[in-house]
């Protein structure tokens, strides 16, 4: 008696366990309990997936040609400063193929020296100069080329994590496919096009000096609809000293909202980069325009100083991703390690710009490949047609058992009933996210969840067969059908695992539910309906047994 009460006891507990759990996934009962049991509560139950809630399903593939060339840029323009530096006069430093800087110079004795300097840079070699005395030629190492490509994809990877935890999306998904492919789930996102733009902006903030005598020299029109910024590029593009380009400030009429683009010549050499950025803040001006005030680390704070200070009076452009967001004058030198970026954006844009800010740049451009948007009144319906399909099994294997095995039936259709409350108050305790294979999941534990009670009934009518005592045979039949069910679960339950571990998405989701449902069938069949057959066996002179 102390064992079957003991059972009951710890069948009772579950139960309550169960329901208490999934309390939170119900939101018109948690939203109405006292404030006391929302602290005692998890705050979050089952959270629906990408197929269920609708959202955004996109692969990105990284450029990672791209980022070569930008890590061949850098060292290019580092190289200019370190040849100032030494003063050793060249005619030229620029990049002549993805991977390849040229030096050009007219003083054959130059070369040696210039040589010296690739011990400053290891990871270039030198390679044979177009048969000319007057030239150097340096290319970036294969291992150094395989090393940027493979980072890239890593740091594309923890830019777009960190980006989305600042929109503030749930149970994202961002994990690497193949070589150079980014998938990116969002589920319940209410504005794709937003976070789309937010996720594959570049987000390249770079500060140039703008060149003021072309300039004026160039005479370039005050303004110009946005769709002729390429025909401005080729009309002064010839024109242009080499160090030299054309970018665009948007700008936009207050009155009737149209867009227009201004023109300015900008020296291509960058001052100062975003990577030194430690922080960047949404802020409103005396005039309640919105603005993003940035903060450099220590280091960009001192470059910066610098920069303002041999630059006073002059005008530097804010630009990020090409395109100039200010070109204020610098009317000192700025210390403290503070600037400001203003410009005609909203509240809304100015956020997305400091959360991409914070987050950091991109190593290099993103190409969707694959996008996919799945609508709310989508997921409603494969939640409805899931939830008619778990009803219809349920009912069906309820009506069987009930028929084929009669009273031992209708135990089994408890245990089968109970198995779920007890899934589905795991999949909320453990705040899992449900996806339509997931819901494919919960329909095959009905069924697996009465299959263990299959085994132990044919097990009881054997032995009854045999002459055995009601008692007798329910213990023999119970014991002769462990280690079936145990070997039967176990194997099945491993293949869940493998499917967790190495699946994705809403295979996972799969995965859960069944690993789940295998282990509560376990419980509910070697348990829960052993409780109550050694009730009904409390009872004097039980000499048959409806199965």
């Amino acid at each position: 008696m102390k064992k079957v009460a003991g059972r009951l006891w710890l069948l009772a507990l579950v139960l309550v366990a169960s329901v208490v759990s999934f309390v939170p996934t119900y939101q018109p009962v948690y939203q109405a309990l006292p404030v006391w049991a929302k602290t005692v509560l998890p705050n979050k139950g089952i959270t629906l997936g990408l197929d269920l809630q609708g959202g955004i399903h996109m692969v990105m593939e990284v450029d990672e040609d791209r980022a070569v060339e930008i890590a061949v840029d850098r060292s290019t323009m580092s190289l200019q400063d370190l040849l100032v530096d030494k003063k050793i006069p060249v005619e030229s430093v620029k990049r002549t193929g993805p991977a390849r800087i040229t030096i050009q110079f007219q003083n054959a004795d130059l070369k040696a020296q210039i040589q010296k300097l690739l011990d400053d840079y290891p990871t270039f070699m030198e390679k044979d100069a177009a048969g000319t005395a007057g030239s150097l030629v340096w290319e970036l190492r294969d291992t150094e080329i395989a090393r940027i490509k493979d980072s890239t994809i890593n740091q594309a990877l923890e830019t777009i994590r960190n980006r989305i935890d600042q929109f503030g999306v749930a149970e994202p998904v961002v994990q690497r496919q193949g070589l150079k492919q980014i998938v990116v789930q969002l589920p319940g996102v209410k504005d794709p096009k937003r976070a789309k733009d937010l996720i594959k902006e570049t987000a390249l903030l770079e500060f140039k000096m703008l060149d003021e005598d072309s300039q004026v020299r160039l005479e370039l029109p005050a303004a110009i609809p946005r769709d002729k910024e390429a025909e401005i590029i080729s009309q002064f593009e010839g024109k242009l000293p080499e160090g030299d380009q054309i970018l665009f400030e948007r700008s936009v009429e207050k009155e009737t909202g149209r867009e227009f683009r201004i023109p300015y010549v900008v020296k291509k050499r960058v001052m100062l980069t975003g990577d030194v950025l430690s922080d960047a803040r949404v802020s409103i001006g005396q005039f309640n325009d919105p603005y993003v005030s940035i903060t450099f680390d220590s280091k960009g704070g001192q470059e910066f100083e610098r920069i303002t200070a041999d630059n006073v009076k002059k005008r530097m452009a804010v630009v990020l991703d090409n395109t100039i967001y200010s070109a204020p004058v610098i009317q000192e030198r700025i210390s403290g390690g503070r600037a400001q970026i203003t410009g005609t954006f909203s509240t809304q844009e100015a956020n997305d710009l400091a959360i991409v800010l914070r987050a950091g740049a991109l190593p290099a451009p993103l190409k969707i490949v694959q996008d996919l948007t799945v609508g709310p009144s989508l997921g409603q319906d494969s939640i409805d047609k899931g939830v008619k399909a778990t009803l219809i099994a349920g009912a069906m294997v309820v009506l069987f058992m009930a028929v084929y095995y009669r009273l031992s039936g209708v135990i089994a259709n408890f245990a089968l009933m109970l198995n779920l409350v007890c899934l589905m108050g795991a999949l909320s305790a453990l705040t899992a996210t449900l996806t339509l294979p997931g819901i494919a999941g919960i329909v095959l534990t009905i069924g697996m969840g009465v299959d263990s009670n299959v085994l132990i009934f044919e097990r009881i009518r054997e032995e009854l067969r045999s002459g055995k005592a009601v008692r007798s045979a329910i213990d023999a039949g119970y014991d002769k059908a462990l280690l079936t069910i145990i070997d039967s679960h176990v194997t099945t339950l491993i293949t869940g695992v493998a499917l967790f571990l190495f699946g994705t998405g809403p295979i996972k989701g799969f995965a859960v539910t069944l690993c789940l449902g295998i282990a509560i069938n376990l419980f509910t069949a070697l348990v829960g309906t052993k409780v109550i057959f050694d009730l009904l066996n409390q009872r004097p002179k039980v000499e048959t047994l409806s199965i």
